[in-house]
This record gives structure tokens, C-alpha cells and sequence, in this order.
């Protein structure tokens, strides 16, 4: 760093009259505490979280995060109200919102890999009420989401046998799930990596055989062509308004379904804390965030446009399951009787490999609470392999509550407003990722910061973090908008929509006026005081490079499985 204009021998920036702003005192804060005192237990030995993520596993992580079942079984509903042209415009809006929010993320977790991700960033950049907000909110966010994507597995094995009660399904799940994370991150991100792979292999084959059967090449040999776009449309009168309104309505519905579906693609940063060479494996991730969204989503549902028209019944099906899949609706209409089950048995390792990823996301989320003093320090424990043993539990427990699906009363009910809720506390959680990379791309400003020295930059910085963060809370703002359509009113969509928002809110407020009744700091923190170079990791650090990084020493077999 010594080289680099703008930087002492340390790696800090030089000071001039307009920023000296004394070390001593962005020392004293006590943002810091928590990371050195980390640093501390380490060196004396003390357990913590072990790097042992590979980039390959690093890689796939970050393309599971982006595939679920929403491209696989959301899509039907989003077809349905905004048409095959609503769709794709919803789905390719909603991404650009998705990179921007991904690069911003990857320019701050790859020069900082630190546990807890973007929740410990929030801390170290804007305040502790924030980091704490943001903690619970996404804790929140991922342990509800494992109950939810083990009941679905559950309800996609009835797809094929309904003889044996899901709650049997449900032990079943929830114990292997279990298991794939007690072995460690290496374990899980191992298991990630192959039930990613079959993510890919799955929707990149469903993409060329839409292409075969839209040019006429199944057993029906019917040419579809642009045929949907003409008849039924476009476009949807979404909820019975006719016009434009009624058009825009229908792709705003896409939209919201669309950032829903994305919601997962930050898991990345989740992981820096446990990748081996987060330098490079990180920014590599992000980079590929932009093409897995094109390949996926855009050409997705692009194929599923043209394919099932966006007034078919089966579109609106509640099954759960393969049947409801506009890809499995475009299979069974060309003749083809073997595929949906296959394509079945595709999504029920999709919802497994989520709720795998739910557990360890959970975990580390509450890990990273109480690395930043906002859990009680017994979530810091960890075992002498680096799993946060106590984490786990919590996050295996709340798995439990995937038995209240299996009643059809109001535990049903009240689990299916939980499960909603999740979505809307996935997007308040990019919203705290952009108000941080805000702060933080101040701060590189503020101090003089040469950008050169990060491992990744983000393209458009301050313009789509701002872009983002508008896009983010309109969509937080009206997620709910069907509810004040004349005859429409819900009052369980009402409140599923926008009380994890007036909850954020509280609890932000709530932790301020707490530390500031204990006399504790509660002001915004100081452009000068940003810490950015504590547990910032050079390759000294981060010890021998990572083999999967290193190609002159790669066989062929590796070179390909890597690039697949």
C-alpha cells in the first residue's frame, strides 16, 4: 500500500488540513471492540469461525442464492398478472436493482471479509442501532424462511405418493438438514456446490427445451412462436382495471414478485467470514450476479412467456408442486409425459439446498449479532472446528415450526403469515445494505481513500446505490397496493405487508433511545472516524493462496468443473 498516493506505510490515508481527524480518537470508538477483541481470542487460541469456504464453493453459493423456487414455480403467478412481456420487463427491472445492490455489497465485503457481513458493516459504518435493526431483521428473515422451504419439501413429495403424512416428511428434512450443517461450512458449502450444480443443470436444460418446443420440436409438433404475445397479450388488466392503470398494475405485481424471488443473492457476504481467500473468491461471486441474472431470470422468463399463455388455468393452481410450474405446463401441453416428474424431483433438491442455506445463513446472521454486542455472548461460541455451535441450535429449533403447516386451523394460518412476512423483511435488509454502502462510499471520499486498493469496486457507487435504495422502498412502500383497489381489501395482506416495516422502524428507535438512556454513543458515525482497515485481509493474512484460484496447478477435470 506504501506505493499508492494517499497512503501511509500502515495502509491508512495520509492526513491533510481538512481531515485530521487524530487516530486516537477513531481508536477510542468502540465500533471496533468487538472485531479486536475477536482478533484477540484468536491469536490466543480461542475458538472462532475457521476459512475453509473454497472459491468454487464460494461461486455456487452465490448461484443458488439466485436460483430458487421462485424462478421455478413464482413465475406462474407473475405470468398470470402481468403477461409474458409484464413478466420479463418486471423480472429485468428488478435486476438491475438486484447488481446494484450486489456490487455495493461486494465492494465492501471483499476489502472487508469480516463475520457477520453486511450486519457487522452496519455497525462499523453507520451505528449500532442499525447493525442491530438489520441483524434480528434478516435472523428473522432466514429462520423463518427454513420451516417454510421444509414444508414445501415435504408438500413436493406428495406430488408423487400422498400415503405417508407430511409431518414424517417434515423430521426427515429437518434432521438431514440438520446434519449437512452440523459438519461445518466446509461440509455445507460442499453440499451447496453439487445441489447448486443440479439448480443449473435443471434451469439451463428447461431453457433449451423451451426453445425446442416453442420452434415445434415436441411430440405435438406445434409451432408456438410469439403466438401468447398476440393472444391472450402482452400484457395483463391486472385486478380487473382496464387501461394503462390496469397494464402498469399488472407489471407492478411482477415487480414485487420479482424482488421477492431475488431476495438470496446477498447470502454471499454471509460467507466472507468463512471464505479461504475471500480476496479473490468474493469478487469473483459478485462479478458473476449481473450474467446469472440474464441467463437465468431474463432468458427464464423470457422462454416461459412465449410458451404458456398468461391466461391458462393451471397458472393460478395452489399446488405447491411441479404441477404448478409454467415449465411443467408448457411439457404436459407439447405431449411429453416423463419430464415433471423429473422436473419435481429438480425442485425438491431446490428446497432442500435452501433450507440447508436458510440454517446457515440464520446461524451466522445471529453469529454476527453477537460478534457486534447485540445477542447474548453465548452466540459467540463456537466448537474447536469453527461451527457456532449455539447459533445452530436456535436456528435448528425454530425449524419446528414447519410442523404448524401440517394443521389446516389457524397454526397453518398464523405459519403462512409469518412466511409472508419473510419477504418484506428480505427487502429491508438490502435497504440497510445501500443506507451502509452510502456511509461507507462517503467515508472513502471523506479520507481520501484510493478505491485501487479494494479487491472489487462498485461500477455505478453512489448513483445505483441511491437508484437501489429509491427502487427498494417504493417497492416496500406499495407491496401491499392490491388492498386499496376498490373491492379488494385484505386485512391479513394489509398487515403482513407493512407490519415488518413499522416493526423495523420501532426496533431502530427503540435501540437508540436505549443507549442513549445507558449513556452509550447513538450518533451516526463520523466520516473520519471509519475504521477500513481493521481485519482488512492481505494475502499475508489470508495465508497460501487458494488452490481453486491457482490454474497453472488445476488438472483438466478441475479447469472444466469450474467453468461449468
Amino acid at each position: 500500500m506504501a506505493d499508492n498516493p494517499g497512503y501511509t506505510e500502515k495502509g491508512f490515508p495520509h492526513e491533510d488540513a481538512n481531515s485530521k481527524q487524530t487516530n486516537a480518537e477513531a481508536k477510542t470508538y468502540d465500533l471496533e471492540d468487538s472485531s479486536r477483541q475477536d482478533a484477540h481470542d484468536e491469536a490466543a487460541g480461542a475458538a472462532t469461525l475457521h476459512r475453509t469456504m473454497k472459491s468454487r464453493h464460494i461461486q455456487m453459493i452465490s448461484i443458488g442464492g439466485v436460483i430458487g423456487t421462485g424462478l421455478f414455480l413464482g413465475t406462474a403467478q407473475s405470468l398470470a398478472n402481468g403477461g409474458p412481456l409484464g413478466l420479463m420487463m418486471g423480472f429485468l427491472v428488478m435486476g438491475t436493482v438486484v447488481w446494484n445492490v450486489m456490487a455495493s455489497l461486494g465492494e465492501m465485503v471483499s476489502h472487508l471479509p469480516i463475520a457477520g457481513g453486511h450486519v457487522t458493516l452496519a455497525k462499523r459504518f453507520v451505528d449500532s442501532s442499525l447493525s442491530l435493526t438489520m441483524g434480528y431483521n434478516y435472523f428473522y428473515n432466514w429462520a423463518i424462511v427454513l420451516p417454510t422451504e421444509i414444508s414445501a419439501s415435504a408438500i413436493l413429495v406428495n406430488y408423487w405418493t400422498k400415503a405417508v403424512n407430511n409431518a414424517v416428511w417434515i423430521t426427515l428434512f429437518l434432521i438431514i438438514v440438520g446434519l449437512i450443517n452440523l459438519g461445518g461450512a466446509r461440509f455445507y458449502a460442499e453440499f451447496e456446490f453439487w445441489f447448486a450444480s443440479i439448480k443449473v443443470i435443471t434451469i439451463v436444460g428447461l431453457i433449451i427445451l423451451g426453445i425446442i418446443l416453442d420452434a415445434g420440436g415436441g411430440p405435438d409438433h406445434d409451432v408456438i412462436g410469439f403466438r401468447n404475445w398476440r393472444n391472450p397479450g402482452p400484457f395483463v388488466q391486472h385486478l380487473g382495471v382496464e387501461g394503462p392503470l390496469g397494464r402498469f398494475l399488472g407489471f407492478w405485481s411482477v415487480l414485487i414478485q420479482a424482488g421477492f424471488s431475488y431476495i438470496g443473492t446477498e447470502i454471499t457476504a454471509i460467507t466472507a467470514g468463512e471464505a479461504k481467500n475471500p480476496k479473490k473468491s468474493l469478487p469473483s461471486a459478485i462479478k458473476g450476479v449481473a450474467v446469472r441474472i440474464c441467463i437465468f431470470y431474463i432468458c427464464g422468463t423470457f422462454i416461459i412467456g412465449l410458451l404458456v399463455p398468461s391466461n391458462d388455468p393451471r397458472l393460478n393452481l395452489d399446488s405447491h408442486d411441479a404441477a404448478s410450474s409454467p415449465f411443467v405446463i408448457a411439457i404436459e401441453k407439447s405431449g411429453i409425459k416423463t419430464l415433471p416428474s423429473i422436473i419435481n424431483a429438480a425442485l425438491l433438491s431446490s428446497a432442500w439446498s435452501a433450507a440447508s442455506s436458510d440454517m446457515y445463513t440464520s446461524s451466522r446472521a445471529l453469529y454476527g449479532l453477537a460478534l457486534a454486542g447485540n445477542a447474548p455472548a453465548v452466540f459467540k461460541r463456537t466448537t474447536t472446528w469453527g461451527l457456532p455451535w449455539a447459533c445452530l441450535l436456535v436456528s435448528f429449533v425454530i425449524g419446528f415450526l414447519a410442523f404448524m403447516s401440517v394443521g389446516s386451523g389457524g397454526a397453518g394460518q398464523v405459519f403462512g403469515w409469518l412466511s409472508t412476512m419473510s419477504s418484506v423483511t428480505g427487502l429491508l435488509t438490502w435497504v440497510g445494505i445501500l443506507i451502509t454502502y452510502l456511509r461507507f462510499d462517503a467515508g472513502v471520499k471523506a479520507q481520501n481513500i484510493n478505491r485501487d486498493q479494494f479487491p472489487y469496486k462498485s461500477y455505478l457507487r453512489t448513483g445505483g446505490a441511491i437508484y437501489s435504495l429509491f427502487m427498494c422502498c417504493l417497492i416496500l412502500i406499495f407491496n401491499s397496493y392490491s388492498v386499496f383497489i376498490s373491492g379488494h381489501w385484505d386485512t391479513a395482506t394489509f398487515i403482513t405487508g407493512y407490519l415488518p416495516i413499522v416493526l423495523a422502524i420501532t426496533m431502530y428507535f427503540s435501540s437508540r433511545f436505549y443507549l442513549k438512556r445507558k449513556g452509550s454513543r447513538t450518533a451516526i458515525v463520523g466520516l473520519h472516524e471509519m475504521d477500513f482497515f481493521t481485519d482488512s485481509r492481505d494475502e499475508a493474512r489470508d495465508g497460501p493462496e487458494d488452490d481453486d484460484t491457482d490454474n497453472e496447478k488445476k488438472t483438466f477435470k478441475e479447469k472444466f468443473r469450474e467453468w461449468l
